[in-house]
């Protein structure tokens, strides 16, 4: 079932996250919003998580790491 997100392109937020940019905004939301349709629900924290390895704040492997501990939750 899917189910809308709240994005602000005016204040860069999404779900309330703060992004640097219009285009690491747009690509996060790309991103949740593919998964969605697989079943994905995103949250605050899984949203910053996605917008850090966009960003380059941390790697693949951390992002796997995080991914595996269900850290995202």
């Amino acid at each position: 079932m899917y189910r809308e997100i709240d994005i602000d392109r005016e204040k860069l937020t999404l779900m309330g996250v703060q992004f640097p940019t219009l285009s690491a905004l747009e690509s996060t939301a790309n991103a949740i919003g593919s998964n969605m349709f697989e079943g994905f629900e995103p949250s605050t924290k899984s949203v910053e998580i996605i917008r850090d390895y966009i960003l380059g704040k941390i790697s693949l492997s951390d992002l796997i790491s995080i991914t595996k501990a269900k850290a995202y939750v």
